[in-house]
């Protein structure tokens, strides 16, 4: 299992919960970054929205380029998975800017998480054309050919529906080879055609075991009908270990105290109305972002570890965690979850 989280570019994840504890900063997300590292984190997920969805729009949120690019330069392992929205970026210039970033973070640290806009609001005070869910998927795929053929060739060409480009020359490639990991996530049919024909990994919202693994069948079984090599696979999951039982629950009722006049509130309601769920969304899902709660890693640190291992057994590479706040409970949760399976199989491995 490796072991990400999403970097707290919204100032938290909790929308019923003013102060988090962990402000929208450059100096914050800086320091969580360069100490996830040496805690055992392996990757972080920054998120791309330019307007703060968790918090309410008037809340600051930073800028998922530019951060990334700056992370690039203060951290040495840690891979940063940047969040990119089609209609937001000019395919030619994305895939030029994140070579760049490649080489700023010195290979095989920077990949993308194909997103599709879901804020029609959010559009229309940037500036931003706004299309519906398929026909979104649709200029995604062409995006995608265009990043690819970039970072792969010289001198190609492309006439579609939404992109054009002639002649086009980037230089230098980028230093990860075949190409920087394409991740992706979605539940409909269009995203899950296009994940399986064209990204290289599938990141889910959280669910339990059980539904994750049916999901990876799927996705599995749709890259073989392709003949592609097999994917890896992400869940989101929001993390709450305790010493206790009691402890754990007591967290979890203070985290879903669900009050419908937070800021964040109006937001969510145009999340839901934009995408294409395959199960209904709980206002206890509503508490944190990307029902990360469903994931079920609360509890005391053996029952989330056995948690993990089911996961594990499900074909899960990857736990994208949220926790709040961040940096103290990212280090509880390596201390009681990640050293100890890490021990523990390294102890197997030699015996």
């Amino acid at each position: 299992m490796r072991y990400g989280y999403w970097l707290p570019v919204f100032g938290g994840w909790l929308r019923n919960v003013e102060d988090e504890g962990m402000e929208a900063s450059w100096d914050y997300v800086r320091r969580l970054a360069r100490r996830s590292e040496e805690v055992g984190y392996d990757l972080t997920l920054v998120a791309e929205l330019n307007l703060n969805d968790i918090k309410g729009v008037e809340a600051p949120s930073l800028d998922a380029w530019s951060t990334a690019a700056a992370l690039a330069a203060v951290t040495e392992r840690l891979e940063l998975m940047v969040a990119v929205r089609p209609t937001f970026h000019n395919p030619a210039l994305l895939a030029k800017q994140a070579a760049n970033i490649d080489h700023i973070g010195g290979g095989g640290r920077l990949s993308l998480n194909v997103v599709s806009s879901w804020w029609k609001s959010e559009a229309a005070m940037y500036g931003v054309h706004f299309e519906e869910h398929d026909d979104r998927y649709a200029r995604t795929a062409e995006w995608l050919e265009v990043v690819d053929r970039a970072w792969r060739e010289d001198h190609f060409s492309f006439e579609g529906k939404y992109y054009r480009v002639e002649d086009m020359v980037l230089r230098p490639k980028p230093l990860t080879r075949p190409r920087p990991v394409i991740y992706a996530g979605g539940e409909s049919e269009a995203a899950k055609e296009l994940i399986a024909a064209r990204c290289d990994a599938y990141v889910m919202h959280g669910d339990p075991p059980a539904r994750v693994r049916e999901k990876v069948r799927d996705m599995s079984a749709r890259r073989e009908r392709m003949g592609l090599a097999p994917m890896k696979f992400g869940v989101a999951a929001y993390a709450v270990v305790r010493d206790s039982e009691e402890e754990a629950r007591r967290e979890l009722g203070r985290i879903t105290d669900v009050r419908q006049s937070a800021a964040g509130y109006g937001n969510y309601r145009q999340w839901l109305a934009g995408t294409q769920l395959e199960q209904q969304v709980s206002l206890e899902d509503y508490s944190v972002s990307n029902r990360g709660l469903r994931s079920g890693l609360t509890g005391t640190p053996e029952q989330v570890a056995a948690r993990v291992e089911e996961f594990e057994d499900a074909g899960v590479d990857l736990l994208l965690l949220q926790c709040s706040p961040q940096l103290e409970e990212m280090e509880r949760f390596a201390a009681a979850v990640i050293e100890p399976r890490g021990s523990n199989l390294a102890a197997k491995a030699q015996g």
